[in-house]
């Protein structure tokens, strides 16, 4: 029996199980293998920190899903999910972390013992998330000797594609992550100053994060708060060490709103002082490229078109960004809150439709310092909503 509060109606959960085995009968695949935690939560609603040792979600093109974990984990995982208790499954616990034996290698008896083999009349594919950051080459060659039957194929990210249009009822989790991404960036804003630690911000920052709002709490991000400051500014993914933050440096600040795993994201930079030139131009700069992205989002609209008003914008003051413009987010666990989809740069062809939502992430890492303005946005049936709602600017203080 469900124990735990249901996020979504089960005509919810309905409807994205029917979309994603539609897109399994477009590529002609009998089942999938789901190892993502994001697409799991997506498909079954569990939620454990449980990931760091293999399990999965078998999903037939017909017939009940079963979700395997570990054997300590399964015991309790009807308390997350909807999925009845006879469909989760606990592998031993001999089976954990040994040289020369792998989950899955039970996992595919019991498999077998369900009758659960691929159909021949669909030539046995079946579906795996090749670049999940939770399947391992050892489980792969785990299925692939235990089911020798089955045509291990790449599924090419299926169920986070389905994922990337939103129900409205995801929406509003996603808005209520703004407001907890909102409290942690202004956790953030108020405490970086000159003499405090960055680990003392970082603290500011994560409680923030896990206590929320009075009416939403806070989930765990699905990545931690980053701050390159000063000339360490000018490359985008580091953290933060127990030195303190100086006069006139920027602190670039990438934080995250997690609620119910919807992740909002958010980037800002504070001058610790008056900005230099350089810093000032490019701050300019970038803002007004956010704002005409902003502008340009709107259904019907191709990514590449974003891309290229960005980087119009850009050319006008002699400057160019090599990396992406944004991606598409909702649901997070470590190490990423991107759904691996969608990408704002100028080959995706991807059609923008009402409720996909994206991080547009306008950083611009140059030599010796950086900036970056970011904001997290859904797109509305007549253009763009943003989650949060701080000035598109450098932030002094």
């Amino acid at each position: 029996m469900y124990l735990g509060t249901q996020l979504f109606t089960d005509s919810e959960y309905e409807q994205r199980l029917t979309k994603v085995r539609e897109l399994m009968d477009r590529q002609g695949l009998s089942a999938i293998i789901v190892t993502d935690p994001a697409n799991i939560f997506y498909l079954i609603g569990y939620n454990a920190w449980s990931f760091y040792t293999p399990q999965m979600l078998f999903v037939p093109i017909e017939g009940d899903m079963v979700f395997y974990a570990r054997e300590m984990d399964a015991h309790g995982a009807h308390r997350t999910t909807w999925l009845p208790e006879e469909q989760i499954v606990g592998y031993p616990e001999s089976y954990v972390h040994r040289p020369h034996v792998h989950p899955f290698d039970w996992v595919a008896w019991s498999l077998r013992q369900r009758h659960a083999i691929a159909p021949a009349s669909r030539g046995g594919s079946v579906g795996l998330e090749m670049d999940s950051h939770f399947f391992s080459p050892k489980a792969y060659r785990a299925l692939h000797n235990a089911i020798p039957e089955w045509k291990l194929v790449d599924n090419f990210e299926l169920v986070n594609w389905v994922r990337s249009v939103k129900s409205e009822a995801e929406v509003q989790l996603m808005r209520q992550a703004g407001m907890v991404c909102s409290e942690a960036m202004r956790a953030a804003i108020d405490t970086i100053d000159v003499g405090v630690r960055q680990c003392d911000a970082a603290a500011a920052i994560s409680q923030a994060q896990i206590t929320g709002t009075p009416d939403y709490g806070g989930d765990y991000p699905a990545i931690v708060p980053m701050m390159p400051t000063g000339a360490a500014a000018d490359t985008p993914h580091l953290t933060w060490h127990q030195g303190t933050f100086t006069e006139d440096e920027a602190v670039v600040v990438e934080l995250t709103g997690a609620h119910s795993r919807y992740h909002c994201p958010l980037a800002r930079t504070v001058s610790l002082g008056t900005p230099n030139k350089d810093l000032d131009y490019v701050a300019k700069a970038t803002a007004e490229g956010l704002n005409n992205v902003l502008e340009a989002i709107k259904p019907g609209v191709a990514t590449r078109e974003l891309a290229s008003t960005w980087n119009w914008t850009l050319a006008k003051y002699g400057l160019e960004k090599p990396s992406r413009l944004g991606y598409s987010i909702g649901i997070g666990y470590p190490p990423d809150w991107g759904e691996r989809t969608i990408s704002i740069r100028s080959e995706d062809e991807t059609i923008l439709e009402t409720n996909m939502t994206f991080h547009i992430v306008c950083g611009m890492w140059m030599d010796n310092y950086g900036f970056e303005l970011s904001e997290s946005v859904r797109v509305s049936p007549t253009g763009v909503e943003c989650f949060t709602s701080f000035p598109r600017e450098l932030i002094q203080k």
